[in-house]
């Protein structure tokens, strides 16, 4: 359990959240509402790239501005 509770916070539950999975875990037939719950933090994780790739292109984007100019 405590393995589990480690990767949980590893890939960002908070405390309330991993309190929840870990009292489902201990149900029975919760697999389902398990994986919504992966499902849901693996989603907010990809937006949350998405949104620093985004940044990132703006800021080559700049970076490329200045090197233009600078030639």
């Amino acid at each position: 359990k405590l393995s589990l509770i480690m990767t949980l916070h590893d890939i960002g539950f908070d405390k309330n959240e991993i309190e929840t999975y870990m009292k489902l875990l201990e149900q029975k037939d919760t697999d389902l509402e398990r994986m919504n719950i992966l499902n849901k933090k693996r989603n907010d994780a990809l937006d949350e790239i998405h949104f620093h790739e985004k940044q990132l292109e703006r800021l080559d984007y700049l970076r490329h501005k200045i090197r233009n100019k600078e030639d």
